[in-house]
């Protein structure tokens, strides 16, 4: 394998996005589903005041949210195919808690490395997450950014052979 001299030490800090779109705990669900659908996030890290890292708003919970509570909870139903349900009664279980914090939907990410974790070990973490992964200041807890897919695949695209 070669590598052009200006690569040898790319690290997570190289491929993450500095500025990413951040929620804080008491962020409202609606306005993370407003951030999701326009920017088709599939999930949004959440930071405290001081920006540190608190852990991510994910789509997975929205489901969750709008699931009949029979279907999500644990040894819930695994046969649905009697139960009917409208996109409208999806809306009502959405309308329900959209002025709920986020913190409901919260979870902390273990996945997540520092800005000096090497290159193949970031990917195969963004791998392994199948999702956005953070990069956070181990010494501080502060989110540095986020590094998804299309970073990844922008800088891989213009990277000179």
């Amino acid at each position: 394998m070669t590598q052009d001299s200006n690569d040898t030490g790319i690290t997570a800090a190289a491929l993450m996005n500095p500025n990413p779109k951040v929620l804080h705990p008491d962020d409202r669900i609606i306005s993370a589903i407003e951030l999701v659908m326009k920017h088709r996030y599939r999930r949004l890290p959440v930071v405290d005041d001081q920006h540190r890292f608190q852990g991510v708003f994910g789509v997975n919970c929205l489901l969750r949210l709008v699931l009949p509570k029979a279907v999500v909870m644990e040894d819930g139903l695994e046969n649905i195919h009697f139960v009917r349900e409208t996109l409208s009664d999806l809306r009502r279980r959405l309308k329900e808690v959209e002025n709920e914090p986020i913190a409901i939907c919260m979870h902390d990410e273990e996945s997540r490395v520092s800005p000096d974790t090497p290159l193949l070990e970031a990917l195969r973490m963004l791998y392994l997450t199948r999702a956005s992964l953070p990069v956070v200041d181990p010494e501080s807890g502060r989110l540095l950014g986020m590094i998804s897919y299309f970073d990844v695949g922008e800088k891989i695209l213009n990277a000179p052979l």
